[in-house]
């Protein structure tokens, strides 16, 4: 668990350093890009609540653009992996979950929202595995699958899914080839990943890398 913990860790670090140089690069940018723009350097000082506040006030202006919702739920998502406090997690995941929600309702074929879905659990799992590790495991990789059935070349569901089933095959002693090809895929899926636009997510290359050299 405490690998996980550092391996997120690492992700937010590597994803705010991806979406920053796209925020910082626009000379004439819009009200929304500013905003975004403003939101990520935020979250890179570690301004977690006001980075999520403010995504939130872009998501409530712009709420056919499912991406300042993603990022609220990403933000909080992240922050509870970084904490032990029980209440803290419960506020940061219930925030996450709520603003998901909203974006599922309006779109359940975005595989993106799946994956972001399936770190939620994740995160509860890591919180307490004696708790939710029985209980969110199945539906976890339910969720995983779905994003797969929906774009089966997303890097992140390829990548996430095997990084997520490795730790379950080592607890129960299980081969970890299989997963480990996976995660040989995803880095093949993310060099020819292209982004729909400069803020849709990008992450997960950096933690993919690691885990192909964790596997080897």
């Amino acid at each position: 668990m405490t690998k996980l913990i550092t391996a997120f860790a690492f992700f937010v670090i590597t994803l705010l350093s991806a979406q920053g140089q796209v925020a910082t690069s626009e000379t004439k940018a819009s009200k929304f890009e500013q905003g975004m723009g403003k939101a990520f350097a935020l979250w890179g000082e570690g301004k977690n609540t006001e980075a999520s506040d403010l995504f939130e006030r872009i998501a409530a202006a712009e709420t056919t653009n499912w991406l300042p919702n993603y990022y609220v739920a990403l933000v909080n998502t992240t922050a509870a992996f970084g904490t032990k406090d029980k209440e803290k997690i419960n506020a940061l995941l219930s925030k996450a979950q709520n603003v998901l929600d909203v974006e599922m309702m309006k779109d359940q074929n975005n595989a993106e929202l799946y994956v972001l879905q399936a770190m939620i659990n994740t995160a509860w799992i890591v919180f307490d595995p004696m708790i939710y590790g029985q209980k969110l495991s199945g539906p976890t990789i339910e969720i995983y699958n779905k994003a797969l059935t929906i774009d089966p070349n997303n890097p992140r569901a390829v990548f996430s899914k095997a990084e997520f089933e490795i730790g379950g095959a080592k607890f129960w002693g299980q081969d970890t080839k299989p997963m480990c090809a996976q995660i040989d895929k995803a880095i093949e899926l993310f060099a020819t990943f292209k982004p729909e636009t400069p803020f849709s997510p990008k992450w997960g290359l950096d933690r993919a890398l690691i885990a192909q050299k964790n596997c080897k």
